[in-house]
């Protein structure tokens, strides 16, 4: 969890940054996490980006996050994912 998510007051529009390897695997592994604790996630707040070579994904992805509790089970449940290299 970064640490300026002290200084956030909730809830809040917040902007999170998932890296992993490229493939079907990554982006369906990360929006059924993002589902299971972002019910509400509107269509169009996740955008895609892939590495110059295709190798690696990167999926930036703006919500109102309602609560610390909320973005730290979110980050918790993202990095322990295989299929994620980074979560910011």
């Amino acid at each position: 969890m970064p640490e300026s998510s002290a200084l956030l007051q909730f809830p809040c529009r917040f902007t999170l940054k998932v890296m992993g390897r490229s493939g079907d695997a990554f982006e369906f592994d990360v929006v059924q996490i993002l589902r299971r604790h972002l019910p509400q996630l509107p269509e169009g707040a996740i955008r895609r980006r892939d590495s110059r070579q295709g190798n690696y994904a990167s999926l930036t992805i703006v919500f109102d996050a309602q609560s610390r509790e909320q973005l730290d089970a979110l980050y918790r449940e993202l990095t322990a994912s295989e299929h994620v290299l980074m979560a910011l």
